[in-house]
């Protein structure tokens, strides 16, 4: 399930896992640097720091707390993802992260929010390979946690020859490529026949790097067959999960009809996917510091979708202020 931010915070992954759990679980993106200047917050009550919220691991539901990292025979992988540009920085966050318990740390280097960039982190990483080894490499001497990076196939053209090579010699745990460029956004369709070619590159330089395939999967029947197509050890699943938290048990299909062609939609009723709407609201109000509830306006718009009524539903539910307000309109 691909970190995104805003989204895959601590309650949601709790609604995707209590349905259907995919193999590894991403956090949101964190700033290395935010965690290093807040680290004296972060020592007193990690409630009082944002971005310590975005490393939570798990909430309180009705049934106690919801851990992804117990019991042992059903363990489920919890990478957390972090960005900076400043090696130092990377050390410490990864240090934490190591602290905190997650399975592996990832560093996002494709992102292309502008003022993530303007750090010189994120996407524009892809234009510094140097710095980007030296991030790297300073994750990996901070803790035992498995590294791995998320990108992009270039910044302005494609430019894997150079770019997935410089990372391939870091030697991270696995690379996580969004088969666009940073200047095609999510504009263009994903370029996955670009795999092939990174696959190849991939084994003549460090066949121990797993790849893992990003963009346009709509469900788990798309993702193994672009798989077997085009050889990537693994894919990451984002979008197709808005408004679909049974996404990963593998029953999800494409709607048909004239006004939904291709939407990804659930087998699972609309009373269910109501009601996966109201949990999720409630478990958001139960991250520590609360977000602003506006956030849940994105769940919103694909969880309230494709039948008679849901744009007044949906006008009704984008002015609720609280889970309590919400499910009392949804009722």
């Amino acid at each position: 399930m691909a970190p995104m931010a805003d989204v895959t915070d601590a309650a949601f992954r709790a609604l995707v896992a209590k349905r259907g759990k995919p193999d590894i679980f991403w956090t949101e993106f964190v700033s290395a640097d935010g965690l290093y200047h807040t680290r004296e917050i972060a020592k007193m009550k990690d409630e009082e720091n944002p971005l310590m919220r975005d490393l939570q691991r798990s909430i309180v539901v009705p049934h106690g707390h919801f851990h992804f990292s117990k019991p042992e025979d059903e363990q489920e992988k919890l990478v957390a993802q972090i960005f900076s540009s400043k090696p130092e920085m990377i050390t410490y966050a990864t240090s934490l992260v190591a602290k905190l318990g997650f399975d592996g740390v990832d560093i996002n280097m494709g992102c292309p929010d502008r003022s993530i960039e303007k750090q010189g982190a994120g996407a524009a990483m892809i234009k510094n390979p140097k710095l980007a080894v030296e991030i790297i490499k300073a994750a990996q001497e901070a803790s035992n946690l498995p590294v791995s990076v998320k990108t992009r196939i270039g910044y302005n053209k494609e430019s894997l020859d150079e770019w997935l090579s410089a990372l391939l010699f870091a030697n991270p745990a696995a690379i996580t490529l969004h088969l666009r460029t940073r200047k095609e956004m999510s504009l263009v369709p994903a370029g996955w026949e670009l795999m092939k070619s990174a696959v190849e590159i991939r084994n003549k330089i460090n066949p121990n790097v797993l790849l893992i395939g990003n963009g346009d999967v709509q469900d788990l029947e798309d993702a193994r067959a672009k798989a077997a197509e085009f050889g990537c050890d693994g894919i990451m699943i984002g979008r197709a999960m808005f408004g679909n938290p049974w996404l990963f048990e593998g029953i999800s299909r494409r709607q048909t009809s004239s006004s939904d062609v291709g939407r990804l939609t659930s087998n699972h009723g609309l009373d269910e996917k109501l009601e996966a709407l109201i949990e999720l609201a409630y478990d958001f109000e139960k991250l520590s510091p609360p977000k602003n509830f506006a956030i849940l306006k994105k769940h919103i718009k694909t969880f309230v979708t494709g039948f008679s009524g849901a744009a007044d539903l949906r006008a009704r539910l984008m002015s609720a202020e609280s889970a309590t307000e919400l499910e009392k309109y949804i009722k």
